[in-house]
C-alpha cells in the first residue's frame, strides 16, 4: 500500500511530536538526520522501532505529551522482561472506542444487542476495549471478564447476551461446557467477536456450527491502541483495517524490504493521530499480507489477512526451522482429528524430540491415526514426530489463551 499525502502530513506531525518529547524514536531520527518526509522513499528510510526498544522506555519513556494530558495506562499481556506500559490521552481513549464500535457496525452488531465480555480487564487492553466500543455503540454491556465459567453460563442464559466477545480458547471452552449440559436451546448468541490470539479453521468451524453463531476476527495489539484496529466482515475474507487512524506495511522479515501486496510477510505499523504514545514502522512480528482489491462487502477500507502466525513463533529442531502453524494445517487434513492440539519439545539422548499431542473427535484406532499423521509430518516438514492421539477433552482448556506449544529444552 502506498502511503498518501495526508498519511505523509500526519507522520510528520507524530515525527514532530517524538523529537520535541525526545523519546527514544526522536533520537533514532535525529542520529539519521530526518526532520520531516516527503515521500514514500522517504517514508522507507525511516527507521523500524521494535518491542525492546519499548521495554528500555519504562515505565513512561514513551509518553509523548505532558503527563497532564495522559488519562491513562495500559500494558502489554507478555511474561518475560519489563512490560511495555503505553500511556493514552483522553483523545487516544476515544479514538480507540470510535474504531472498535466500527468494528462492531461491520460485524453487523447494533445497539440492540446485549455483549457479554470476557476477555481481561485491568492493565490488559482487552476488556476494556471491547466495552468501550459496545457503549460507543450503544449496545447494553455484560462486563463479566474471564473465568467463572458458571456464572458466564447463567448470565449469558439469564441476560440473553447475543454477542459473545472472547479469545477463541475461551469461545472453544464455552462451546463445549454448553453442550456438556445440554443447554444449547436456552443460549440466545448470535455473534461472535473473537481475539488475542491465532486460531485455526477447524476451531472456528466448530465453535461456529455448535453454537449456530457467526464469528468475526478481531486484530490490534496493546502498543497500538489495543484490539480493534480491524476487523473481518460477513464475507469473511480477511480483515478490515482502520487506515484513517494507522498505516500498515507489509515486510520481508529477514531483508526488512516491503513486499508487493498479496505477497506474505511482517505486519509493521505507524500510528497516524496517537498522542500519548504514537509509533512509527512498529515490527509487530504478526504475519499476514494486504489482500489486494476491493472487499465485496462494500467497505473502503483495506484488508489484511487473517493472522498466520509470529516471526518469532519458529521452532529449529533437527536442523528444521518449523512454524505452529505448519503442524496445525496437517492436523486439519484429517478429519476425525479435532482442532486442539499440544507440541512438546524436548532433548533426550543427545538428540531433540517433537511430541504431538492431539484430540480426536471419533472413534477411530488412536494407533493408526497416530502414525498417519506422524508420515504426513514426516513428508511435508522433514522429520518424523511422537504423535500421541487423545481422547476429546483431555487436553488442557484456557479461559485465556492456550499455549499450544511447550519447548523443555531450556527448563
Amino acid at each position: 500500500m502506498q502511503i498518501s499525502e495526508e498519511q505523509i502530513k500526519q507522520v510528520n506531525k507524530t515525527i514532530d511530536a517524538l523529537i520535541k518529547a525526545e523519546s527514544f524514536y526522536g533520537k533514532k531520527l535525529e542520529e539519521a538526520g530526518i526532520e520531516q518526509i516527503a515521500s514514500q522513499e522517504d517514508f522507507l528510510n525511516l527507521p523500524f522501532s521494535e518491542k525492546n526498544d519499548l521495554r528500555e522506555a519504562y515505565p513512561l519513556g514513551l509518553m509523548t505529551v505532558p503527563e497532564e494530558k495522559i488519562v491513562r495506562i495500559h500494558s502489554s499481556s507478555g511474561t518475560t522482561g519489563l512490560p511495555i506500559i503505553i500511556p493514552y490521552t483522553q483523545k487516544d481513549v476515544d479514538d480507540w472506542a470510535t474504531m472498535f464500535a466500527r468494528c462492531y457496525r461491520l460485524a453487523g452488531i447494533t445497539n440492540q444487542d446485549r455483549m457479554q465480555i470476557t476477555p481481561g480487564y485491568g492493565l490488559w487492553t482487552a476488556g476494556i476495549g471491547f466495552q468501550a466500543g459496545a457503549e460507543r455503540l450503544g449496545a447494553m454491556v455484560v462486563p463479566m471478564g474471564p473465568g467463572n465459567t458458571e456464572k458466564q453460563l447463567q448470565m449469558m442464559q439469564d441476560m440473553k447476551s447475543t454477542v459473545l466477545c472472547a479469545t477463541s480458547s475461551y469461545a472453544l471452552l464455552l462451546t463445549e461446557e454448553i453442550q456438556k449440559r445440554g443447554i444449547r436451546d436456552r443460549i440466545c448468541l448470535k455473534k461472535g467477536v473473537i481475539g488475542s490470539e491465532r486460531w485455526g479453521q477447524k476451531m472456528r468451524d466448530r465453535i461456529s456450527q455448535e453454537l449456530g453463531i457467526e464469528l468475526y476476527d478481531i486484530y490490534g495489539l496493546t502498543e497500538i491502541y489495543g484490539p480493534g484496529i480491524g476487523i473481518s466482515c460477513k464475507n469473511d475474507n480477511g480483515m478490515h483495517y482502520w487506515d484513517d487512524y494507522i498505516y500498515l506495511e507489509i515486510i520481508d522479515p529477514v531483508t526488512l524490504q516491503p513486499v508487493p501486496d498479496g505477497e506474505w510477510g511482517e505486519i509493521v505499523i505507524t500510528t497516524l493521530v496517537k498522542e500519548g504514545a504514537p509509533l512509527i514502522r512498529y515490527r509487530t512480528h504478526d504475519m499476514s499480507r494486504i489482500i489486494p482489491g476491493e472487499c465485496p462487502c462494500g467497505c473502503q477500507h483495506p484488508r489484511i489477512d487473517v493472522i498466520a502466525g509470529r516471526t518469532d513463533d519458529m521452532i529449529k529442531i533437527k536442523g528444521v526451522n518449523v512454524f505452529p502453524k505448519q503442524i496445525e494445517e496437517i492436523l486439519q487434513e484429517f478429519p476425525d482429528l479435532s482442532s486442539e492440539y499440544q507440541i512438546r519439545i524436548s532433548h533426550l539422548d543427545g538428540r531433540d524430540t517433537m511430541r504431538i499431542y492431539v484430540e480426536t473427535n471419533g472413534s477411530v484406532d488412536f494407533l493408526k491415526i497416530a502414525q498417519r499423521v506422524a508420515a504426513r509430518v514426516k513428508s511435508k516438514i522433514g522429520f518424523t514426530p511422537l504423535v500421541k492421539v487423545v481422547e476429546i477433552g483431555l487436553l488442557p482448556r484456557s479461559e485465556k489463551k492456550t499455549k499450544r506449544v511447550i519447548d523443555e529444552r531450556y527448563n
